[in-house]
């Protein structure tokens, strides 16, 4: 699946219309003072850093086109490790089997919540080219029983459970600011305060959970390169503010993935998200 993003980008970028004239680029990439930048400078941060917050939008063909691009130029550096969202830490077992080559991918996806529905199309991929070159995989996302009960009761919950359950959990009480900005944008989006206090707590053990396992695992001087959606890690909120929070001295870089008609600038309401900005045409198609 990847040689298909690719070959989508090699399309786009070298077909001519019947009056010669060049295919606009499916995307642009700009730094965090809203600069256009080059897909090597990108790719020379990344590498200074500890950790790679990859921010995408789960059916944009162009962001998990640019992880898997990443990913190869990371390792190329020497060792790497991978997080995903899309894993939860109930299925750590189970992906690590899997990338042994002791269980089937159909197996797999009978773990805990199962694989995403867009996994073979917009994961698998590189989790596939891990596999092959014996990269570690993390699950690093909250298990979604936990994150439905914190939206039910909020955190005080999570301390009845189990011993064996709170291994899959950052160490508790988990700590909070209501006040971040992210939280608070998404208590005025519910209507009539639908939720109340605990909706943005979810989101948080999600943020916090993803932090907790990205540091557990990170390896001295080895790039951990971490996708999630952009969500979790805009404005240096959600996963970084946690991030700061279990292991301040955390080299992070971050990179967001937003939609414009205009790939010539970043629009105003787009400046500030990240240490990097992929801007993507509204006209790309999505992978779902």
């Amino acid at each position: 699946m990847f040689f298909r993003y690719a070959l989508l980008l090699m399309a786009l970028t070298l077909i001519t219309d019947l009056h010669g004239q060049a295919v606009p680029p499916p995307y642009a990439l700009f730094d965090a003072k809203g600069k256009r930048a080059k897909y090597k400078k990108l790719v020379k941060a990344a590498r200074a850093a500890d950790v790679i917050l990859f921010g995408e939008s789960h059916n944009d063909a162009i962001a998990h086109w640019l992880q898997n691009l990443l990913a190869r130029d990371l390792q190329a550096n020497g060792d790497l490790t991978i997080g995903l969202e899309m894993f939860e830490s109930d299925q750590q077992a189970a992906l690590d089997d899997y990338l042994s080559g002791k269980l089937k991918l159909e197996q797999l996806d009978t773990v805990g919540e199962g694989l995403w529905p867009n996994f073979k199309t917009d994961y698998q991929p590189l989790v596939d080219w891990a596999k092959k070159n014996g990269l570690p995989v993390i699950a690093t996302n909250v298990p979604r029983k936990f994150a439905r009960q914190v939206f039910r009761g909020g955190f005080t919950t999570l301390e009845k459970a189990s011993a064996e359950d709170k291994q899959l959990l950052p160490p508790l009480p988990v700590p909070y600011d209501a006040t971040l900005p992210g939280y608070v944008k998404m208590l005025e989006m519910m209507p009539g305060g639908h939720g109340g206090k605990t909706f943005p707590m979810a989101q948080a053990i999600k943020d916090a959970t993803m932090a907790h396992f990205i540091v557990a695992n990170k390896r001295a001087d080895v790039p951990f390169l971490h996708l999630n959606g952009s969500y979790h890690s805009d404005d240096y909120e959600g996963i970084g503010w946690y991030l700061r929070q279990y292991a301040p001295d955390l080299r992070v870089l971050t990179i967001s993935t937003v939609e414009q008609a205009d790939l010539n600038r970043l629009t105003e309401d787009n400046e500030g998200k990240a240490n990097f900005t992929v801007v993507v045409s509204e006209l790309m198609t999505k992978t779902y």
